[in-house]
C-alpha cells in the first residue's frame, strides 16, 4: 500500500536538454526532506514533451537515486495501448514500484474501452498499475464501476484521483474495498479526500515544500489534526498558485525562484505571465520558502 505524500517531479531543462544533475539533486532532496514516494515523468514532470529515449532515462535517473530507499510509481501511460505496455516494461526493469497509467486522452474510449486498455497493460507486464483518472486533461472519466471491474486484476492496486470530487474517494473504497490504494491528484483537497478514505496524494506542490507535505501526512496518520490544520491552512496559498495556470509553469517559476532549478518549459508550454509570477513569489514568501 503506497501512502502518505508522494511528490510528482517537475524535469529540469537546460538549454533544451533534460538537466540530469540537477534532477537527481532534486530526487536526493525530496528523500533528505522525508517524502514518503516519488513519481518521475508524470504531467508534472512534461512527460507528453519527452522523447521515449529522454522518458526512459529520466525513470532511472530518479530510481538510480532512491536506491530502492522510498517507492517509485513511474509514469508510463500512453494514449497508445501498445506504447503503454512498452513504458510499463521499461519501468519494471528499471526497477520502479509501479506504473502510474493514465487514462487514454484524446481517443476518447468507452467504459468496455478502458477496461480493455488497463487489462491488456496488467497481462503484459507484472508490474503493479496506478489507475491516473484525471478528467480535467483526458476528458473522460473512469467511472467507479470501472474500476471496481479492473480492481479484480491482481496487477491493477490503486488510482491517482485527480477529478477534485470528494465523494468519489468514499464510493471507491466502499466498492473496492480498503485495500485499494487512494492517492490524491489534488493539492487542496487533500484533507477531506483523506477523510474519505484516501491513502496520500501525489503531489505537485511537494517539488517546492517537500517538508510541510510530508509533516501534514505524518500528522494525519499520528491522529494530530491540530498540525494538520495549521500546515494545510499555512499551504493553501501555495497550492492554489501552483495551478494558476497550466502546471508544471507555475511551480517551476517558483523552483527557479528558490534556487532548485532552472525555469525552462518545453513547447506548447510557455513562461507563466507576470501576474502569475506575483502570485507565485507572494505564496512562496507567505509559506517562508524565499529569503
Amino acid at each position: 500500500m503506497f501512502k502518505g505524500s508522494f511528490t510528482a517531479l517537475i524535469t529540469p531543462f537546460k538549454d533544451g536538454k533534460v538537466d540530469e544533475k540537477t534532477y537527481q539533486d532534486l530526487v536526493q532532496r525530496q528523500l533528505d526532506a522525508g517524502t514518503d514516494g516519488v513519481v518521475p515523468v508524470g504531467t508534472t514532470g512534461e512527460s507528453p514533451a519527452l522523447s521515449h529515449d529522454e522518458h526512459m532515462r529520466v525513470t532511472e535517473l530518479c530510481i538510480e537515486v532512491v536506491q530502492g530507499r522510498i517507492p517509485v510509481i513511474a509514469g508510463t501511460g500512453s494514449n497508445a495501448t501498445g506504447e503503454a505496455i512498452m513504458l510499463q516494461r521499461h519501468a519494471k526493469g528499471a526497477g520502479a514500484d509501479a506504473g502510474l497509467v493514465v487514462t487514454p486522452y484524446y481517443n476518447k474510449p468507452t467504459q468496455r474501452g478502458l477496461v480493455a486498455h488497463y487489462t491488456a497493460i496488467a497481462d503484459a507486464v507484472d508490474l503493479p498499475i496506478m489507475i491516473y483518472n484525471i478528467p480535467g486533461r483526458s476528458v473522460i472519466d473512469m467511472s467507479v464501476e470501472t474500476m471496481v471491474e479492473l480492481a479484480q486484476h491482481a496487477n491493477i492496486i490503486g488510482v491517482k484521483d485527480a477529478t477534485a470530487d470528494l465523494v468519489r474517494p468514499l464510493e471507491t473504497r466502499l466498492a473496492c474495498g480498503a485495500d485499494f490504494c487512494q492517492m490524491s491528484g489534488e493539492d487542496a483537497t487533500v484533507v477531506p479526500f483523506l477523510a474519505q478514505g484516501g491513502h496520500g496524494c501525489i503531489s505537485v506542490t511537494a517539488n517546492i515544500a517537500p517538508e510541510p507535505c510530508a509533516q501534514l501526512h505524518a500528522a494525519w496518520m499520528a491522529g494530530d489534526m491540530e498540525t494538520v490544520e495549521q500546515i494545510n491552512g499555512r499551504l493553501l496559498p501555495l497550492h492554489d498558485a501552483m495551478f494558476c495556470e497550466s502546471s508544471p509553469g507555475p511551480v517551476k517559476y517558483a523552483s527557479q525562484l528558490m534556487g532548485l532549478c532552472g525555469g525552462e518549459l518545453r513547447l506548447p508550454l510557455v513562461e507563466i505571465t507576470e501576474s502569475s509570477k506575483t502570485k507565485v513569489k507572494d505564496a512562496l514568501e507567505g509559506a517562508g520558502l524565499l529569503g
